[in-house]
C-alpha cells in the first residue's frame, strides 16, 4: 500500500469531510430516496434516481476519502530541514535554453494545483528533483521532452493551500 504524503491541513481537511458525508449527508441522501419513493412509480420517477446516483457518488466518494485517509503520513514541513529538494521545500529552477524562472513548492497529490505553484510529489519533475540541492543542474524527463534546470533557491516558506 503506497503511503500518501499530506501536510496536517489537507489531513484534516480530508477527515472532516469523510466524517460529514458519513453521519450527515447519508442521512440526507436517505430522506431523499424514502421521499421520493413516496411518489410511487419508480420507472419514471426522476426524484428517485436523481437521489440514487446521488448516493452512488457520495458512497464512492466516502470510499476514496477512506483510503486516501488510511494511507496519510502527515508531515510538517517546517520540521524539515530543506538543504535537499524534500516534501514542502520550495524550488527556484530556471530552464537553461529559455531562463524562465520557475518556482514551485512540492507538497501531496491532495494539494497539488500547478496553477498556483504547488507540485504534487508524485509528478515527474518533483520525483526527478527530490533529493537535488541548490546550485544542481538537472536534466528532467518530461511528457514534453528533456529539459535541464539549474537548481536556485531550496527552501521552506509557509505554505497556502487556499
Amino acid at each position: 500500500m503506497e503511503k500518501e504524503p499530506m501536510t496536517d491541513i489537507t489531513y484534516e481537511k480530508l477527515t472532516i469531510e469523510l466524517e460529514y458525508l458519513k453521519t450527515k449527508e447519508r442521512a440526507n441522501i436517505a430522506k431523499e430516496i424514502e421521499s421520493a419513493l413516496e411518489l410511487g412509480d419508480l420507472k419514471e420517477n426522476a426524484e428517485y434516481h436523481a437521489a440514487k446516483d446521488k448516493q452512488g457518488l457520495m458512497e464512492a466518494r466516502i470510499i476514496e476519502l477512506q483510503d486516501i485517509v488510511g494511507r496519510a503520513i502527515v508531515i510538517d514541513p517546517s520540521k524539515l530541514a530543506h538543504n535537499r529538494i524534500s516534501f514542502g521545500s520550495t524550488i527556484l529552477i530556471v530552464d537553461t535554453k529559455t531562463d524562465e524562472e520557475i518556482t514551485y513548492t512540492i507538497l501531496g497529490t491532495q494539494e497539488s494545483n500547478p496553477n498556483k505553484g504547488l507540485i504534487s510529489i508524485k509528478s515527474p519533475l518533483a520525483k526527478q528533483l527530490l533529493g537535488k540541492e541548490e546550485g544542481d543542474s538537472v536534466r528532467v524527463d518530461l511528457p514534453s521532452g528533456k529539459v535541464k534546470y539549474d537548481i536556485e533557491e531550496v527552501y521552506y516558506k509557509e505554505i497556502n493551500l487556499s
